[in-house]
């Protein structure tokens, strides 16, 4: 991506250490804390320049195992510090200086030597952006590159505004989506666990009373004691093999392209959260090429940063098609519309963008209405679930009851 903006890589630098420390500051309070550093000396020296009389330095150790108390970094945190650097930049303070600040502030310890390794890279005189490639787990290419063109064009400032609203969209929507599909998903697997368990504990029960009957029972409690029986002689087995299950499919699906891809073609095909599905992806595209656009990134470039943000192999490969085409010479808009997959009202805007001139201010309002649009159908989804999903539970649970009380009934209607 953006073969405008060099991709320097630079020699691997060793992690920092961790150090706890105890000191005295200028008015002669006892303080303590911890920073990292490359060792000792360099962590004593922070510390006289922040004023501040080390009496005690000591390296953390590492704890067993590798498992620390420390939380994992999550896109979230690179979206709040992405804001971060952008407003203390807005502010006038220096990059290096903001680094600094931001990660001695934050309350999680891998957080702070993340910066901390950036920050010492940066103190050296290495560009951010080369800083940030060294750590690809938390910095994509597409956020590389956006700092790159930052660094070039001299407006680092206006670049991180742009990529903290782009980060901040993208996680807002990714919690919508979720917030979407958790709720179902979690209220069907306690209906099945409450099935399950009424149908190996309590079904049992009311087999032995019926045994003493004599009488014969009817189709459909013979029909649930079948289940039941089975689940009680099985049920380790069942339980395996929806784990095992679960664990070989999202290990090929982690390993294999093919199959990811055809998840995301069946599941565009879904009712009410395939349209959830498009809309989402149709922001996504929308959001980022009007960042990576208007930050001054090749259109090229820009449309293939747009078609692995997209979060859809369907999409993807649409985005790449336009691509492809765009760059034979075609009008943007109109290779949108040969793919068949855009809505008219997003090419339409394309249209007015490419002919005004402000391709990257229309797409935004793209990405602004669509993101509505995602919120709106995710309450629209929880509305619509919540007495479906009440009604299938009153089927089970209740079907159940009937299935047990039936014989009752039948011998206090013969007597």
């Amino acid at each position: 991506m953006a073969t405008a903006i060099a991709k320097k890589r630079t020699p691997k630098v060793k992690p920092l250490d961790v150090f706890t420390w105890h000191g005295v500051n200028r008015k002669g309070k006892k303080i303590n804390g911890e920073l990292s550093a490359n060792n000792a000396i360099e962590l004593k020296a922070q510390l006289r320049k922040q004023g501040i009389t080390p009496s005690k330095v000591k390296k953390k150790a590492k704890p067993l195992f590798g498992l620390s108390g420390d939380k994992a970094i999550t896109p979230g945190d690179i979206a709040i510090i992405s804001r971060q650097i952008a407003t203390m930049l807005g502010a006038g303070v220096p990059l290096v200086q903001t680094i600094e600040m931001i990660g001695k502030g934050h309350n999680n310890g891998n957080m702070q030597k993340l910066l901390g390794e950036i920050g010492n890279k940066l103190s050296s005189g290495i560009p951010l952006s080369d800083c940030l490639r060294d750590h690809p787990r938390y910095f994509d290419d597409l956020y590389c590159d956006l700092v790159a063109s930052g660094e070039q064009s001299g407006s680092l400032e206006t670049i991180y505004d742009r990529i903290a609203t782009y980060k901040e969209k993208g996680e807002a929507l990714k919690a919508k989506i979720k917030k979407a599909m958790t709720y179902p998903i979690a209220v069907l697997v306690i209906a099945g666990i409450v099935t399950s368990i009424l149908l190996i504990f309590v079904v049992p029960v009311f087999q032995e009373i019926f045994a003493g009957f004599g009488a014969e029972l009817p189709g459909f409690t013979l029909f649930v004691v079948g289940i039941s029986e089975f689940m009680v002689a099985y049920w380790h087995l069942g339980l395996g093999a929806i784990f095992a299950f679960i664990f070989l499919f999202k290990r090929a699906h982690r390993n294999s392209l093919k199959l990811r891809d055809q998840v995301d073609k069946r599941i565009l095909k879904l009712p009410v959260i395939g349209s959830l599905l498009e809309k989402a992806a149709v922001a996504r595209y929308a959001r980022t090429l009007s960042t990576t656009f208007a930050a001054g990134v090749p259109l090229i470039d820009a449309l293939e940063s747009a078609a692995g943000a997209s979060g859809n192999a369907v999409f993807r490969d649409a985005i790449l098609e336009v691509r492809a085409e765009v760059t034979s010479g075609m009008q943007m808009n109109l290779a949108m519309r040969n793919c068949s997959i855009f809505p008219d009202m997003v090419i339409q805007m394309v249209a007015i963008g490419e002919e005004s001139g402000s391709v990257d201010d229309m797409l935004s309002k793209v990405a602004n209405v669509y993101e509505a649009e995602v919120d709106n159908a995710v309450d629209n989804l929880t509305a619509l679930l919540e007495p479906m999903i009440m009604a299938v539970l009153g089927v089970v649970i209740g079907g159940l009851i009937i299935a047990m009380y039936l014989p009752i009934f039948q011998i206090g209607m013969i007597v």
